[in-house]
């Protein structure tokens, strides 16, 4: 599996996923405009040169929030998310970003478990924020401290 940063070109094939996992996907605009900014970060996931997820995160001073978090539904539990994940807290650390956040549909217990596992605890419920459903919003806090660096270690380690 190859992780790395998205481009443009790879826009169409990302919608294809998009439109297959959400019910109200992003638009090519919305992925193109979200690519042109300086402060994003969007990565794909590949497999055979299949794309099989893809991520985003938006650093503004201290805090980096993620906006985008998605695998193929084929692709579930063989550990995309993880190391996607990895890759962004790494772009987090690199932009000198002290706190993470995040909002998840309540109904995704596997995507919650594994912010769990990076460290986010739920601290508010955005109503409605999804259609027809309510979002958890999960922070990280402290991820250039001691602790947080120990947490980074050991999953690195189950990688």
């Amino acid at each position: 599996m190859e992780i790395r940063a998205m481009t443009p070109s790879d826009v169409p094939a990302v919608l294809e996923l998009e439109q297959l996992i959400y019910p109200e996907p992003w638009s090519e605009k919305v992925f193109n405009d979200e690519l042109a900014q300086p402060s994003r970060v969007y990565l794909l996931a590949l497999d055979d040169g299949e794309v099989v997820g893809y991520s985003g995160l938006m650093v503004v001073f201290e805090d980096a929030h993620i906006t985008t978090m998605s695998v193929a539904p084929a692709a579930r539990g063989s550990g995309v998310g993880q190391r996607m994940m990895m890759k962004l807290v790494d772009a987090a650390l690199a932009a000198e970003a002290e706190h993470l956040t995040l909002e998840v549909r309540m109904s995704n217990d596997p995507a919650q478990a594994l912010y769990r596992k990076f460290g986010f605890a739920p601290v508010g419920v955005r109503k409605d924020y999804y259609l027809n459903e309510d979002a958890l919003i999960m922070w990280a806090s402290g991820i250039n401290e001691d602790d947080y660096q120990q947490r980074l270690a050991r999953i690195r380690e189950e990688m």
